[in-house]
């Protein structure tokens, strides 16, 4: 038989039957693309994975509960074998080429009449791959345009960006961290507004003509004013221009970004927010902190230490925290931890509760100390901890896992 190459095509199966042969891993795989696409699925299997199941109690797709028959083709425009009996796949592939119906088979992809290609998505493309039915090779090149185009190595802008600005939460520092939509938008800026909590790193790969504008606030130091970042944003739109404000963390929690957003639509600038990895989450989790543990902490909250208990300006209860017995997280607390842990030990957290205080979370240099509520303050200044950096309280901060040695 004479080994020709595929022929790739988009094919459009909304609201179209698509039969899939087989409940396993690879049919889970394979319906998750399908209903992306908008067919109407449905799967014949005598068991199914708990994820396809959970498709079909969903009504996503319909589960026939027994094996493959004749006539289960009928009406198919499209079908996938994925059995884990070669003989079903070939049964399904004999009745599908009877019928004139392309069909893929996932044990033995050259007996089979179509192939399936390594597919990724970018702000509206597809991009399929087929390498001469070496998966392994498609999946590698897919991967890699797709990186390309997010991360602006491959300019896809046909079009101009629209002036307006983005509101895009960094992550807590480590530039892989960033979303994929957020490193998207950050390359096609014109003006990047940034801070000093954001990826910084990302801003080497920016293009020659990005303006950069450091709108950092340092703690109890250098800080460009709230308003003139407001209007900087404003002015750069309005100009034409389409403006990020690259944000460390997500710009709703701790941010002003809501502000920066109000801002911006009373001024009638169009704005696109794009939620980021807070680092309240992610700074404990790379030191081996989690927030929540079965059996351990029914509760997170999140506290800014912006300002000390008893200060008019404070809006948070700490008599209520000191009563909580779950996971504290406390932002921007380092220089004030003394009084906040003073006032939990107050409200009645044990003195002995565990602390844990990450520094420069996700970053070459982060550092964490493990103490308690009546030692961390001391710890934090005999190890010269500074902003930023995450406290967490809780039972949550006295755990962790045996290294695994070989």
């Amino acid at each position: 038989m004479r080994i020709v190459d595929p022929y790739l095509v988009g094919l459009d199966l909304g609201g179209r039957r698509v039969v899939v042969v087989g409940g396993g891993a690879v049919a889970q795989r394979r319906i998750t693309g399908l209903l992306a696409a908008g067919a109407d699925v449905e799967v014949v299997a005598p068991e199914v994975t708990p994820a396809v199941e959970g498709m079909a109690t969903a009504g996503e797709v319909r589960w026939s509960v027994r094996t493959y028959r004749d006539g289960d083709l009928d009406s198919a425009w499209y079908v996938v074998a994925c059995t884990d009996d070669p003989a079903v796949n070939a049964a399904v592939g004999a009745d599908a080429e009877a019928r004139r119906i392309f069909c893929v088979r996932a044990d033995d992809a050259p007996a089979g009449s179509a192939v399936t290609p390594a597919v990724g998505h970018h702000d509206g493309l597809t991009v399929g791959v087929l390498a001469g039915r070496r998966p392994r090779r498609s999946a590698a090149v897919r991967t890699a345009l797709v990186e390309a185009l997010q991360t602006g190595l491959v300019d896809d802008s046909a079009e101009p960006v629209h002036p307006g600005v983005a509101l895009i939460g960094g992550g807590p520092g480590d530039p892989e961290l960033i979303t994929v939509r957020g490193r998207r938008l950050l390359a096609r800026a014109d003006v990047v507004v940034t801070d000093r909590l954001g990826p910084r790193d990302l801003l080497d790969t920016l293009a020659p003509h990005v303006e950069v504008i450091d709108a950092s606030k340092i703690p109890y130091g250098r800080a460009m004013n709230q308003a003139r970042i407001n209007e900087l944003l404003v002015e750069h739109a309005r100009a034409g221009r389409f403006v990020v404000r690259l944000k460390g963390g997500d710009p709703y929690v701790f941010g002003r970004g809501f502000e920066e957003a109000l801002a911006c639509a009373e001024a009638g600038v169009p704005v696109t927010v794009v939620p980021g990895v807070t680092s309240a989450f992610a700074a404990p989790a790379v030191a081996d902190v989690p927030v929540s543990h079965r059996g351990v902490a029914h509760e997170i909250v999140v506290v800014s230490g912006h300002v000390a208990p008893g200060d008019p300006r404070s809006l948070v209860d700490w008599p209520a925290l000191g009563r909580l017995r779950g996971t504290l997280v406390l932002l921007m607390a380092v220089e004030r931890i003394d009084a906040f842990a003073t006032a939990l030990i107050e409200g009645g957290r044990p003195a002995d509760t565990p602390v844990a205080v990450v520094q420069d979370g996700t970053m070459r240099i982060q550092r964490s100390l493990r103490a308690t509520l009546a030692t961390v303050a001391d710890a934090v200044r005999e190890q010269g901890i500074s902003p930023p950096a995450v406290i967490v309280v809780g039972p949550v901060a006295g755990l962790a896992h045996e290294p695994v040695t070989g």
